[in-house]
């Protein structure tokens, strides 16, 4: 009982861990871009912003959820392994399967920017339009940090299933 205890502990607190990473990337990116807009306002660097500004403030909005929330989960799901095992059943291991099917949505999404960013570095490398280039650098750092992120966390999240459904 004690050691699927500290699993739930520690997945849930790598999770939190995590959450951390995607506050301060999004902090950093929402920052540069305010400063690349704000201060710098050379087209490239406008470009860059774009993506760092919109996908930075979504690592903030995402993981600031994750850090609330990860308290409660713990609490719930060590009260469902202690009480009432239905409940992870029924509730915690679908849960963690749609977390699972998103990561793979996520996934796709990413190596789509990724290629994205790519095609749009590669079309106007020659080009006097440097807005595209810093777009496309801007867009390639944020879905690969992303990318990268999101592959630790959905590994992650099949240990935890995999624990999940030993315990069942």
């Amino acid at each position: 009982m004690n050691s699927s205890l500290d699993f739930v502990t520690n997945y849930f607190s790598e999770e939190k861990i995590e959450s951390l990473f995607f506050i301060i990337i999004g902090s950093i990116a929402v920052l540069l871009a305010l400063i690349f807009l704000l201060i710098i306002k050379y087209s490239f660097f406008k470009g860059m912003a774009i993506p760092l500004l919109l996908v930075g403030t979504m690592e903030l909005i995402v993981g600031s959820k994750i850090y609330q929330r990860t308290p409660s989960d713990i609490v719930r799901v060590e009260q469902n392994i202690k009480t009432n095992t239905r409940d992870l059943q029924t509730i915690e291991i679908p849960r963690i399967e749609i977390v699972l099917q998103n990561f793979v949505i996520y996934k796709w999404i990413e190596i789509c920017l990724i290629l994205t960013s790519i095609i749009l570095i590669l079309v106007f490398y020659k080009s006097p339009q440097t807005f595209w280039k810093g777009l496309g650098l801007g867009l390639l750092i944020q879905a690969c940090l992303l990318l990268c992120l999101n592959v630790m966390a959905e590994q992650r999240a099949e240990t935890y299933l995999h624990f999940l459904l030993q315990i069942v």
